[in-house]
């Protein structure tokens, strides 16, 4: 079928059509890297004062009434007012106990929130309240400024969090730091699994294990972050430092 020269310029400006459509996709993925680097700014400024700081994670789901939620709370409030700003990701849950157990203590109770299409919603309890678009910005804060790392139950987004630190410390991507699985029961599957096939089968060394500790309550908790720092500072070695530069 023989073409027209409509057919020729409709099919020119198509393809110019795409192209210009490519350079603005182009063009807002550039632009994303100031967004990007003003989240980092942000964080590192608001952040810096914190120290030393214990990390909380756990489900968004978790009702008020939960023994969990309970725990979680009380968990907050113990490292608090042992001398720790407590970190959440500011949402409901688990983040919410913590941040509400934390804002009733000595110590600052600090909110990383996330911007989702459903469930996170920031709570009341954040003396420092801080917003991200991004992922990974939000997990180098916190980890940077981490001295405990402690994870109640929960669901994709706790296990994330817990696998991203323990591949961290276990490649010295950062310092050794307490990293506390709380709720025995919850976890025992998990670890036992870990045991049986990622050493089992050569995947991690049997050492790799005592990365993390598993207890079920608050003093727990913070017997394990005071006897880990016993004979060592809460703030990283200038070593150390130069090393979470390139988290």
């Amino acid at each position: 079928m023989k073409r027209t020269q409509d057919d020729n310029f409709r099919q020119i400006s198509n393809r110019q059509w795409r192209r210009l459509k490519d350079d603005s996709m182009l063009t807002r993925e550039s632009w994303k890297i100031f967004q990007i680097m003003a989240e980092f700014v942000e964080g590192f400024e608001r952040l810096s004062t914190i120290k030393p700081s214990v990390s909380i994670f756990g489900s968004a789901r978790t009702a008020p009434d939960h023994p969990y939620y309970t725990l979680a709370e009380d968990i907050a409030r113990t490292i608090s007012d042992s001398g720790f700003s407590v970190v959440t990701g500011g949402g409901p849950g688990i983040m919410e106990a913590a941040n509400k157990g934390a804002h009733a203590g000595k110590s600052p109770s600090i909110g990383l929130n996330i911007d989702l299409p459903h469930e996170q919603k920031a709570n009341a309890y954040q003396d420092i309240e801080l917003h991200f678009r991004h992922f990974f910005t939000r997990k180098v804060m916190f980890v940077k400024y981490a001295s405990a790392y402690v994870v109640l139950p929960g669901g994709f987004g706790t296990l994330d969090e817990l696998a991203e630190i323990l591949t961290l410390v276990q490649t010295g991507k950062t310092r050794r730091i307490p990293i506390v699985l709380v709720g025995t029961d919850f976890w025992r599957g998990l670890t036992d699994w870990m045991q049986a096939h990622l050493v089992g089968e050569g995947m991690i060394d049997p050492d790799d294990m005592n990365l993390f500790h598993l207890v079920d309550d608050a003093k727990q908790v913070v017997d394990v972050i005071f006897n880990h720092y016993e004979k060592r500072p809460f703030e990283p070695s200038d070593y150390e430092r130069e090393v979470m530069l390139e988290l």
